[in-house]
């Protein structure tokens, strides 16, 4: 009886975690849209500064209150999380300013394949059969839904190579430190949060102007645009708190995988509040596709051999203070 518990136990903070994550991921896709769309606060990275200092803020208070353990990360894993990380918020924006949607959603979903073999290569994972099947039908349940006008050029093409190798190793980055230096998700967002948003806040600004030739600090501030800034960067916090706990409880790869749940629900929600696109038979279709190979990846990669290490030993700091 008692591992039984112990297993529904865990069944029960997986299924929460990944709801905290969809929850806050698909609040903050709407509020950001509401707030670019409606506001015209086009400033995307400038408000991911902002999202981690408020992140930053909340790590500190936990801190201060004893909720959350001193740690240590060396500098050096520091610098290179922080360096990958800014380049995948960076590289996104930019990706989405240059290419068309429909290759801006195929570079999101190759990132699935390219955790693939940054686990296979550096965590020597080994998936069987049924998982890359379950895989390549999410791929293709969630191309058909958000894949339509598809037009590739040199520099679209170069800034989504870069977002996507510096988004997915950013989240594997996440789960390897995580194993290595047995940090707690807090103890690894009071690490990273205050550096990016430093680096975000002041290269930020620039950066945008850069993208929509507009100036933030000209940008006309009034009660509605605040609130929902001051919104967006509350719901931020959950969703990268969340994202950290699942990556960590998980891997980078189910996370890419499951996490197209929110693609989904985002198309749902924009019809609801926006009206704009309708959900077509097409649309409809992919759903369907999409959350029968995402049933089917959990199934096949929670089996034995579904994904398993060839090698399980991995270097740990055995010193470090949780």
């Amino acid at each position: 009886m008692a591992p039984a518990s112990k297993a529904e136990k865990k069944a029960a903070v997986d299924a929460a975690a990944w709801m905290f994550n969809v929850v806050t991921s698909v609040g903050i896709i709407i509020v950001n849209k509401a707030l670019m769309a409606t506001y015209g606060f086009s400033f995307a990275t400038t408000l991911t500064g902002m999202h981690f200092a408020t992140t930053t803020l909340m790590t500190t208070v936990l801190r201060m209150l004893g909720y959350v353990q001193p740690s240590h990360l060396p500098l050096a894993d520091l610098l290179k999380f922080v360096l990958v990380a800014n380049f995948s918020i960076v590289g996104m924006n930019v990706s989405l300013m240059w290419n068309s949607v429909g290759f801006y959603q195929i570079a999101k979903l190759s990132m699935i394949p390219v955790s693939c073999l940054l686990e296979v290569v550096l965590d020597k994972i080994r998936y069987s059969r049924d998982t890359k099947l379950s895989i390549s039908v999410v791929l293709l349940g969630v191309g058909v839904c958000t894949v339509t006008d598809v037009s590739v050029n040199t520099r679209g093409f170069v800034a989504a190579f870069i977002a996507v190798w510096s988004t997915s190793m950013q989240q594997y980055y996440v789960h390897f430190l995580q194993r290595k230096y047995s940090l707690s998700s807090f103890n690894l967002l009071g690490h990273t949060a205050p550096a990016q948003a430093a680096s975000l806040l002041l290269l930020g600004p620039f950066l945008d102007y850069w993208l929509t030739d507009k100036r933030v600090d000209k940008y006309d501030f009034n009660t509605a645009s605040l609130i929902f800034i001051l919104l967006s960067c509350t719901i931020a916090v959950g969703t990268n708190l969340s994202q950290f706990i699942c990556i960590g409880r998980f891997t980078a790869v189910s996370f890419q995988v499951l996490g197209h749940m929110k693609t989904i629900l985002v198309l749902i929600m924009g019809f609801f509040f926006f009206g704009k696109e309708g959900l077509n038979l097409q649309v409809v279709f992919g759903m369907v596709i999409a959350v029968a190979g995402m049933i089917w990846y959990g199934n096949a990669s929670s089996k034995p051999g579904g994904k398993e290490r060839w090698n399980h030993s991995l270097p740990t700091n055995k010193t470090e203070t949780r």
